[in-house]
């Protein structure tokens, strides 16, 4: 089966003024699809390679163009119309087991927002930032991935794109304003979702 671009849970334009519409369009319609194309192409080389050397030299297409379409995939759900602005839920943070989590893992909400943002700003070049969920300890953790990496040694809980197509045509060169933005557009609904199944798969 080929690989798709997801349709947004919203309208181009409903993460604003965090986000603006035009950085959207052209991150779901231009970077993401790039990503589903050549993971797609990538894939039919590989099932017609007939040797060891011609599957291992695609493995950087593979990790990189699949990374991409798994990271982007989790981060259009990660988002949501900022309750801020009265538009949607994003931002909202509700009481229950994730918030408790959060509370136990970092103090306050506003503790992992500063610890989260710090962490992803100081990556170098391109890359993620993750809160994930620790099976082992059964605790948040963050954590970052470079590149289009996805987040293997935790289930991603929040992931967010620390690539300039990301941010620069609102933000131009300051990540640390685009950190402090993005979280009036996090879903924690569906972050919640997530910690919930991560919790639950855990018990296994």
């Amino acid at each position: 089966m080929a690989h798709t671009l997801p349709p947004l849970p919203y309208a181009y334009n409903a993460l604003e003024p965090y986000i603006s519409e035009e950085i959207m369009v052209l991150h779901h319609t231009k970077h993401h699809q790039t990503y589903v194309n050549a993971l797609n192409a990538a894939e039919a080389s590989y099932a017609k390679a007939s040797t060891p050397k011609e599957r291992i030299a695609l493995q950087a297409a593979l990790k990189f163009n699949g990374g991409g379409h798994i990271n982007h995939s989790l981060f259009w759900k990660n988002l949501a119309p900022s309750a801020a602005v009265n538009k949607g839920n994003g931002g909202v943070l509700r009481d229950g087991a994730f918030k408790q989590a959060i509370e136990e893992a970092f103090g306050s909400l506003d503790n992992l927002k500063k610890e989260f943002n710090a962490t992803t700003a100081a990556i170098q070049g391109s890359g993620w930032g993750w809160l994930g969920f620790n099976p082992s300890t059964k605790r948040l953790e963050l954590a970052t991935t470079p590149n289009q990496d996805p987040l293997l040694h935790l289930v991603p809980i929040i992931g967010v794109d620390i690539w300039e197509h990301a941010f620069y045509l609102q933000y131009k060169n300051v990540k640390p304003d685009y950190l402090n933005a993005i979280w009036n557009v996090i879903n924690f609904e569906e972050a919640e979702a997530r910690f919930n199944e991560a919790v639950g798969g855990s018990k296994l």
